[in-house]
């Protein structure tokens, strides 16, 4: 069968043959029509990723959409390895499906699935999102930042507020759910500080909790922010979900920890049981049915595998089968 074949850790696939799959107990074979270039699947399939198997050759591709052999037609992660999504056929254990409902195409699930995943799952299964109450998105105007910012509201919460470096993007973020937006450019002079200000005055004024796409210094701003601007032991529940800023650690004064009630945890797999990041997807589909939220997609046919690989992330890119 075709497939996107990675041969070794940290490259790209190859668009080549690889051997066909077989069902068994347990098992959906699953012929793929749409699988989205998420973070988390590329990183997975380079070997980078903690939950990677890291065996080579490998099909690559963590998540996708397609139809099993009796005509279901369902979203699905993690194919049985060396069995991936980029693929005309691939594996899955039954219990990692998610059907798709009428209303939203193949690519429209394919490429909503992951940022919808990550933050319904953020908050409701970590945060415990109560309605009324106000959420900070922290790097709110990527792809999953936006969706976030909507679910947020649709799941009840009173106010957002989307936090971002890109102008434009904010401003688009107050037309589908942002109650109120904070820029940042912590490339200029004293960056930092004006965010860690504008944030004070946002958590004083009340901030139950934060999704954080980004770590590194926006992270640590947010939380010395906190500790600055939040009284009487009032909780803030800091859920980090991604990232972006590529900054993988973080000094973290211990007087912000001292001196406030923050929760901090994290949002993924392994924080979160697949059967709560499978209810997030179905959380999340219902959703898009009911509000017309979707993602901003570009798509690529697989025989472009590799030059779909170096696409950038935003709009999100979804790689078609068949």
């Amino acid at each position: 069968m075709k497939a996107a074949v990675m041969e070794a850790a940290g490259g790209g696939p190859v668009y080549g043959e690889f051997r066909e799959p077989a069902a068994g107990d347990g098992l959906e074979l699953i012929a793929v029509t749409a699988s989205a270039l998420s973070n988390f699947s590329k990183s997975r399939s380079a070997g980078r990723h903690y939950s990677s198997e890291a065996v080579f050759p490998v099909v690559a591709g963590a998540e996708g959409v397609g139809r099993t052999a009796d005509g279901r037609r369902v979203f699905f992660a993690l194919p049985e390895t060396p069995f991936g999504a980029l693929a005309e056929r691939c594996v899955v254990r039954s219990k990692l499906c998610v059907p798709v409902p009428e209303g939203l195409s193949d690519v429209e699930a394919a490429a909503l699935a992951n940022p919808g995943m990550s933050a319904w799952a953020a908050l409701v299964e970590r945060a415990r999102l109560v309605k009324g109450e106000t959420v900070l998105v922290n790097g709110a105007t990527g792809s999953a930042g936006k969706v976030a910012v909507q679910l947020a509201k649709y799941l009840g919460a009173a106010k957002v507020i989307a936090t971002g470096r890109n102008a434009a993007a904010l401003k688009e973020l107050k037309l589908v759910g942002s109650d109120a937006v904070v820029a940042f450019d912590l490339a200029q002079e004293h960056g930092a500080k004006l965010y860690e200000r504008a944030l004070m005055a946002e958590f004083a004024d009340g901030v139950d909790v934060v999704l954080d796409y980004l770590w590194g210094e926006t992270a640590k701003t947010a939380i010395v922010a906190i500790a600055r601007s939040v009284e009487d032991a009032q909780p803030v529940r800091f859920v980090h979900v991604g990232g972006a800023s590529g900054e993988e650690s973080i000094e973290l004064p211990g007087a912000a920890l001292r001196s406030s009630a923050i929760q901090l945890m994290g949002s993924g797999i392994k924080s979160v049981s697949m059967q709560g990041m499978l209810a997030a997807v179905a959380g999340t589909f219902a959703a898009a049915v009911e509000t017309g939220m979707r993602v901003e997609t570009v798509t690529r046919p697989l025989e472009e595998i590799a030059e779909a690989w170096e696409l950038p992330g935003r709009p999100r890119v979804v790689v078609t089968i068949g």
